[in-house]
Protein backbone atom coordinates (compact mmCIF):
# COMPACT_ATOMS: atom_id res chain seq x y z
CA UNK A 1 0.00 0.00 0.00
CA UNK A 2 3.20 2.52 0.52
CA UNK A 3 3.35 2.78 -3.10
CA UNK A 4 -0.10 3.84 -3.60
CA UNK A 5 -0.90 6.29 -0.15
CA UNK A 6 0.32 9.80 -1.46
CA UNK A 7 -0.68 10.64 2.46
CA UNK A 8 -2.80 9.78 5.36
CA UNK A 9 -3.25 11.75 8.63
CA UNK A 10 -4.97 12.46 11.23
CA UNK A 11 -6.93 15.65 11.98
CA UNK A 12 -8.68 16.62 15.23
CA UNK A 13 -10.41 20.05 15.91
CA UNK A 14 -9.19 20.83 12.28
CA UNK A 15 -5.50 20.83 12.78
CA UNK A 16 -3.44 17.72 11.42
CA UNK A 17 -2.27 15.90 14.06
CA UNK A 18 0.40 13.43 12.58
CA UNK A 19 0.90 10.88 9.25
CA UNK A 20 -0.07 7.38 10.02
CA UNK A 21 1.36 4.59 8.24
CA UNK A 22 -0.46 1.94 9.75
CA UNK A 23 -3.52 2.15 7.57
CA UNK A 24 -5.46 -0.78 9.69
CA UNK A 25 -5.16 1.48 12.48
CA UNK A 26 -5.81 4.60 11.31
CA UNK A 27 -10.14 4.30 11.57
CA UNK A 28 -9.27 3.70 15.32
CA UNK A 29 -7.22 6.06 16.00
CA UNK A 30 -9.50 8.54 14.63
CA UNK A 31 -12.48 7.44 16.51
CA UNK A 32 -10.92 7.38 20.13
CA UNK A 33 -9.27 10.93 19.02
CA UNK A 34 -12.60 12.14 18.26
CA UNK A 35 -11.27 13.32 14.60
CA UNK A 36 -10.99 11.72 11.03
CA UNK A 37 -8.60 10.85 8.88
CA UNK A 38 -7.75 11.89 5.18
CA UNK A 39 -6.18 9.10 3.30
CA UNK A 40 -5.28 10.31 -0.21
CA UNK A 41 -4.42 7.29 -2.99
CA UNK A 42 -3.16 7.20 -6.47
CA UNK A 43 -3.68 4.58 -8.64
CA UNK A 44 -4.38 1.31 -6.40
CA UNK A 45 -4.98 -1.97 -7.65
CA UNK A 46 -7.82 -4.26 -6.48
CA UNK A 47 -5.06 -6.22 -4.20
CA UNK A 48 -3.48 -2.75 -2.94
CA UNK A 49 -7.10 -1.64 -2.02
CA UNK A 50 -7.97 -4.28 0.48
CA UNK A 51 -6.01 -2.92 3.39
CA UNK A 52 -9.00 -0.32 2.58
CA UNK A 53 -11.59 -2.40 2.50
CA UNK A 54 -10.85 -4.26 5.82
CA UNK A 55 -10.16 -1.21 8.13
CA UNK A 56 -13.07 1.17 6.47
CA UNK A 57 -15.33 -1.36 5.47
CA UNK A 58 -15.82 0.39 1.98
CA UNK A 59 -18.69 -0.96 -0.30
CA UNK A 60 -17.50 -3.52 -2.90
CA UNK A 61 -19.40 -1.86 -5.46
CA UNK A 62 -17.73 1.33 -4.68
CA UNK A 63 -14.83 0.30 -4.96
CA UNK A 64 -14.38 -1.69 -7.97
CA UNK A 65 -15.65 1.92 -9.34
CA UNK A 66 -13.08 3.62 -8.10
CA UNK A 67 -10.35 1.34 -9.51
CA UNK A 68 -11.76 0.85 -12.28
CA UNK A 69 -11.84 4.84 -13.20
CA UNK A 70 -13.76 5.93 -16.70
CA UNK A 71 -16.85 6.47 -14.68
CA UNK A 72 -19.72 9.18 -14.91
CA UNK A 73 -19.49 11.83 -12.33
CA UNK A 74 -21.91 10.38 -9.81
CA UNK A 75 -23.16 10.68 -5.76
CA UNK A 76 -24.08 7.45 -4.47
CA UNK A 77 -25.46 7.15 -0.64
CA UNK A 78 -24.56 3.89 1.24
CA UNK A 79 -25.98 3.09 4.55
CA UNK A 80 -22.71 4.01 6.56
CA UNK A 81 -20.90 6.86 3.85
CA UNK A 82 -21.31 8.81 0.36
CA UNK A 83 -19.45 8.04 -2.61
CA UNK A 84 -18.61 10.23 -5.24
CA UNK A 85 -17.10 10.35 -8.26
CA UNK A 86 -15.45 13.52 -9.33
CA UNK A 87 -14.07 14.58 -12.79
CA UNK A 88 -11.22 17.78 -12.86
CA UNK A 89 -10.37 18.95 -16.12
CA UNK A 90 -7.40 20.71 -17.50
CA UNK A 91 -7.07 22.58 -20.82
CA UNK A 92 -3.46 22.20 -22.90
CA UNK A 93 -3.56 25.00 -25.40
CA UNK A 94 -0.78 24.40 -27.62
CA UNK A 95 -2.76 21.21 -28.44
CA UNK A 96 -6.48 22.65 -27.52
CA UNK A 97 -6.98 19.07 -25.91
CA UNK A 98 -9.02 18.83 -22.23
CA UNK A 99 -7.24 16.75 -20.02
CA UNK A 100 -9.54 14.92 -18.27
CA UNK A 101 -8.56 13.09 -14.77
CA UNK A 102 -10.79 11.11 -12.36
CA UNK A 103 -11.36 11.37 -8.18
CA UNK A 104 -13.25 8.82 -6.49
CA UNK A 105 -14.11 10.14 -2.93
CA UNK A 106 -15.39 8.00 0.19
CA UNK A 107 -16.80 10.16 2.52
CA UNK A 108 -17.34 8.46 6.08
CA UNK A 109 -18.53 9.80 9.63
CA UNK A 110 -14.43 8.72 10.52
CA UNK A 111 -12.39 9.27 7.15
CA UNK A 112 -12.26 10.61 3.79
CA UNK A 113 -10.42 8.29 0.91
CA UNK A 114 -9.42 9.94 -2.17
CA UNK A 115 -8.62 7.77 -5.33
CA UNK A 116 -7.43 9.48 -7.55
CA UNK A 117 -6.52 8.69 -11.40
CA UNK A 118 -4.87 10.76 -13.62
CA UNK A 119 -2.48 13.74 -13.19
CA UNK A 120 -4.56 16.16 -11.22
CA UNK A 121 -3.09 18.41 -8.34
CA UNK A 122 -6.54 19.15 -6.95
CA UNK A 123 -6.28 16.72 -3.88
CA UNK A 124 -2.98 18.02 -2.92
CA UNK A 125 -4.22 21.89 -3.06
CA UNK A 126 -7.52 21.02 -1.42
CA UNK A 127 -4.97 19.50 1.60
CA UNK A 128 -2.66 22.43 1.16
CA UNK A 129 -5.69 24.63 1.98
CA UNK A 130 -7.74 23.23 4.86
CA UNK A 131 -4.76 22.83 6.32
CA UNK A 132 -4.57 26.38 6.57
CA UNK A 133 -8.61 26.64 7.44
CA UNK A 134 -8.56 25.20 10.89
CA UNK A 135 -11.86 26.37 10.98
CA UNK A 136 -13.07 24.51 7.54
CA UNK A 137 -11.59 21.65 8.20
CA UNK A 138 -13.56 21.50 11.68
CA UNK A 139 -16.48 20.82 9.90
CA UNK A 140 -14.78 17.36 9.10
CA UNK A 141 -14.85 14.96 6.04
CA UNK A 142 -17.93 16.81 3.93
CA UNK A 143 -15.24 20.09 3.75
CA UNK A 144 -12.55 17.87 2.48
CA UNK A 145 -15.55 16.91 -0.53
CA UNK A 146 -16.74 20.47 -0.83
CA UNK A 147 -12.73 21.58 -1.05
CA UNK A 148 -12.53 18.92 -3.81
CA UNK A 149 -15.75 20.18 -5.65
CA UNK A 150 -14.63 23.98 -5.16
CA UNK A 151 -11.59 23.30 -7.07
CA UNK A 152 -12.47 20.92 -9.51
CA UNK A 153 -15.52 23.23 -10.64
CA UNK A 154 -12.92 26.11 -10.79
CA UNK A 155 -10.85 24.30 -12.84
CA UNK A 156 -13.77 23.96 -15.02
CA UNK A 157 -14.22 27.95 -15.56
CA UNK A 158 -10.88 28.13 -16.06
CA UNK A 159 -11.31 25.85 -18.93
CA UNK A 160 -14.33 26.86 -20.23
CA UNK A 161 -12.65 30.79 -20.56
CA UNK A 162 -9.95 28.93 -22.47
CA UNK A 163 -11.91 27.45 -24.61
CA UNK A 164 -13.86 31.06 -25.27
CA UNK A 165 -10.67 31.80 -26.33
CA UNK A 166 -9.99 29.34 -29.02
CA UNK A 167 -13.96 29.69 -30.18
CA UNK A 168 -13.13 33.46 -30.85
CA UNK A 169 -10.08 32.78 -32.94
CA UNK A 170 -11.94 30.18 -34.57
CA UNK A 171 -14.65 32.78 -35.84
CA UNK A 172 -11.77 34.96 -36.57
CA UNK A 173 -10.16 32.11 -39.17
CA UNK A 174 -13.71 31.36 -40.58
CA UNK A 175 -15.43 35.03 -40.97
CA UNK A 176 -11.95 36.66 -41.87
CA UNK A 177 -9.54 34.42 -43.77
CA UNK A 178 -9.83 34.32 -47.60
CA UNK A 179 -12.45 32.65 -49.18
CA UNK A 180 -11.72 28.86 -50.21
CA UNK A 181 -9.90 27.89 -46.64
CA UNK A 182 -10.51 24.74 -44.88
CA UNK A 183 -11.78 25.05 -41.45
CA UNK A 184 -13.15 21.85 -40.38
CA UNK A 185 -10.64 19.57 -38.95
CA UNK A 186 -10.22 22.15 -35.79
CA UNK A 187 -13.59 22.74 -35.33
CA UNK A 188 -14.24 19.70 -35.21
CA UNK A 189 -11.61 18.65 -32.69
CA UNK A 190 -12.52 21.56 -30.79
CA UNK A 191 -16.35 20.69 -31.10
CA UNK A 192 -15.19 17.06 -29.42
CA UNK A 193 -12.99 18.04 -26.51
CA UNK A 194 -15.98 20.47 -25.74
CA UNK A 195 -18.02 17.14 -25.76
CA UNK A 196 -15.37 15.67 -23.46
CA UNK A 197 -15.65 18.53 -21.31
CA UNK A 198 -19.67 18.35 -21.03
CA UNK A 199 -18.95 14.83 -19.44
CA UNK A 200 -16.90 16.04 -17.18
CA UNK A 201 -19.42 18.87 -16.27
CA UNK A 202 -23.15 18.16 -16.68
CA UNK A 203 -23.77 14.91 -14.89
CA UNK A 204 -21.92 16.60 -11.70
CA UNK A 205 -24.98 19.54 -11.44
CA UNK A 206 -27.09 16.83 -9.74
CA UNK A 207 -25.03 15.48 -7.47
CA UNK A 208 -24.18 19.09 -6.42
CA UNK A 209 -28.15 20.10 -5.98
CA UNK A 210 -28.81 17.04 -3.90
CA UNK A 211 -25.75 18.42 -1.54
CA UNK A 212 -26.75 22.01 -1.44
CA UNK A 213 -30.83 20.91 -0.80
CA UNK A 214 -30.04 18.68 2.09
CA UNK A 215 -31.23 15.79 -0.06
CA UNK A 216 -28.13 13.84 1.54
CA UNK A 217 -28.03 12.78 5.04
CA UNK A 218 -25.35 14.00 6.77
CA UNK A 219 -24.27 16.86 5.59
CA UNK A 220 -24.15 19.61 7.59
CA UNK A 221 -26.74 22.35 7.82
CA UNK A 222 -23.79 24.73 7.26
CA UNK A 223 -22.28 23.06 4.69
CA UNK A 224 -25.25 23.31 2.27
CA UNK A 225 -24.53 27.35 1.52
CA UNK A 226 -21.49 26.12 0.23
CA UNK A 227 -22.28 23.68 -2.07
CA UNK A 228 -25.35 25.73 -3.36
CA UNK A 229 -22.05 28.19 -4.44
CA UNK A 230 -20.37 25.25 -5.86
CA UNK A 231 -23.75 24.56 -7.92
CA UNK A 232 -23.90 27.84 -8.97
CA UNK A 233 -20.79 27.65 -10.63
CA UNK A 234 -21.19 24.76 -12.45
CA UNK A 235 -24.53 25.47 -13.87
CA UNK A 236 -22.51 28.79 -15.21
CA UNK A 237 -20.22 26.00 -16.69
CA UNK A 238 -22.64 24.07 -18.16
CA UNK A 239 -24.06 26.75 -19.65
CA UNK A 240 -21.37 28.29 -20.94
CA UNK A 241 -20.75 24.69 -22.57
CA UNK A 242 -24.13 24.64 -24.44
CA UNK A 243 -23.14 27.48 -25.60
CA UNK A 244 -19.85 27.49 -26.92
CA UNK A 245 -21.50 24.19 -28.49
CA UNK A 246 -23.87 25.66 -30.42
CA UNK A 247 -21.31 28.52 -31.75
CA UNK A 248 -19.16 25.67 -33.39
CA UNK A 249 -22.33 24.01 -34.64
CA UNK A 250 -23.20 27.36 -36.24
CA UNK A 251 -19.60 28.27 -37.18
CA UNK A 252 -19.10 24.85 -38.72
CA UNK A 253 -22.32 25.58 -40.88
CA UNK A 254 -20.49 28.62 -41.89
CA UNK A 255 -17.28 27.27 -42.82
CA UNK A 256 -18.59 24.52 -44.77
CA UNK A 257 -21.05 26.82 -46.60
CA UNK A 258 -18.14 28.97 -47.66
CA UNK A 259 -16.26 26.43 -48.75
CA UNK A 260 -19.12 25.11 -50.72
CA UNK A 261 -19.68 28.46 -52.36
CA UNK A 262 -16.26 29.26 -52.80
CA UNK A 263 -16.04 25.28 -54.57
CA UNK A 264 -19.08 26.42 -56.40
CA UNK A 265 -17.41 29.63 -57.81
CA UNK A 266 -14.28 27.27 -59.00
CA UNK A 267 -16.91 25.14 -60.85
CA UNK A 268 -18.45 28.04 -62.73
CA UNK A 269 -15.37 29.75 -63.55
CA UNK A 270 -13.68 26.21 -64.74
CA UNK A 271 -16.84 26.12 -66.60
CA UNK A 272 -16.74 29.05 -68.09
CA UNK A 273 -13.09 28.77 -69.28
CA UNK A 274 -14.23 25.04 -70.94
CA UNK A 275 -16.71 26.88 -72.96
CA UNK A 276 -14.15 29.46 -74.27
CA UNK A 277 -12.08 26.38 -74.74
CA UNK A 278 -14.53 24.72 -76.76
CA UNK A 279 -15.93 27.92 -78.41
CA UNK A 280 -12.36 29.16 -80.18
CA UNK A 281 -11.48 25.22 -80.46
CA UNK A 282 -14.45 25.13 -82.86
CA UNK A 283 -13.92 28.54 -84.59
CA UNK A 284 -10.40 26.96 -85.29
CA UNK A 285 -11.38 23.80 -86.47
CA UNK A 286 -13.00 25.48 -89.74
CA UNK A 287 -10.57 26.81 -91.56
CA UNK A 288 -8.21 23.86 -90.42
CA UNK A 289 -10.98 21.03 -91.86
CA UNK A 290 -10.86 23.31 -95.29
CA UNK A 291 -7.11 23.87 -95.50
CA UNK A 292 -6.95 20.12 -94.91
CA UNK A 293 -9.23 19.17 -98.12
CA UNK A 294 -7.47 22.02 -100.19
CA UNK A 295 -4.20 20.09 -99.25
CA UNK A 296 -4.66 17.21 -100.74
CA UNK A 297 -4.03 17.80 -104.10
CA UNK A 298 -7.25 16.34 -105.10
CA UNK A 299 -9.20 17.37 -108.83
CA UNK A 300 -12.34 19.11 -109.50
CA UNK A 301 -12.39 20.79 -105.97
CA UNK A 302 -14.82 24.33 -105.76
CA UNK A 303 -12.98 26.72 -107.32
CA UNK A 304 -9.72 25.06 -106.70
CA UNK A 305 -8.12 25.96 -110.29
CA UNK A 306 -9.47 29.20 -111.26
CA UNK A 307 -7.48 32.85 -110.34
CA UNK A 308 -9.82 33.86 -107.63
CA UNK A 309 -9.91 29.94 -105.79
CA UNK A 310 -7.57 30.92 -103.09
CA UNK A 311 -9.66 34.22 -102.26
CA UNK A 312 -12.73 32.64 -102.47
CA UNK A 313 -11.47 30.17 -99.87
CA UNK A 314 -10.34 32.60 -97.64
CA UNK A 315 -13.67 34.48 -97.67
CA UNK A 316 -15.47 31.26 -96.81
CA UNK A 317 -13.22 30.59 -93.93
CA UNK A 318 -13.42 34.37 -92.61
CA UNK A 319 -16.95 33.92 -93.37
CA UNK A 320 -17.60 30.58 -90.83
CA UNK A 321 -15.39 31.73 -88.24
CA UNK A 322 -17.38 35.21 -87.99
CA UNK A 323 -21.04 33.75 -88.14
CA UNK A 324 -19.33 31.08 -85.31
CA UNK A 325 -17.76 33.54 -83.16
CA UNK A 326 -21.42 35.56 -83.21
CA UNK A 327 -22.83 32.42 -82.60
CA UNK A 328 -21.14 31.81 -79.42
CA UNK A 329 -21.18 35.32 -78.27
CA UNK A 330 -24.66 34.88 -78.56
CA UNK A 331 -25.05 31.82 -76.22
CA UNK A 332 -22.45 33.34 -73.97
CA UNK A 333 -19.68 31.02 -74.50
CA UNK A 334 -17.33 33.75 -75.65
Amino acid sequence: MRRVIVDCALYTHGVRQHRLDDVFAAAREAERENGFVWIGLVDPSADEFDALIEGFSLPELAIEDAIRAHQRPKLERYPDLTFAIVKPVRYVDHAEVVDVSELAVFVGPRFVVVVRHGDSTVPARARRALEGDAETMALGPWAVLHRLLDLTVDEYLDVARDVDVDLDEIEDQVFGSPPGQDHAERIYRLKSEVQQFRRAVVPLVGPLHRLASGHVPGVPEEMQQFFRDVEDHALRVADSIEAADTLLTGVLAADLAQVTVEQSRVSVQQNSDMRKISAWAAIGLVPTAIAGIYGMNVRNLPAAETSFGFWVVLVVIGAACVLLYRAFRRNRWL
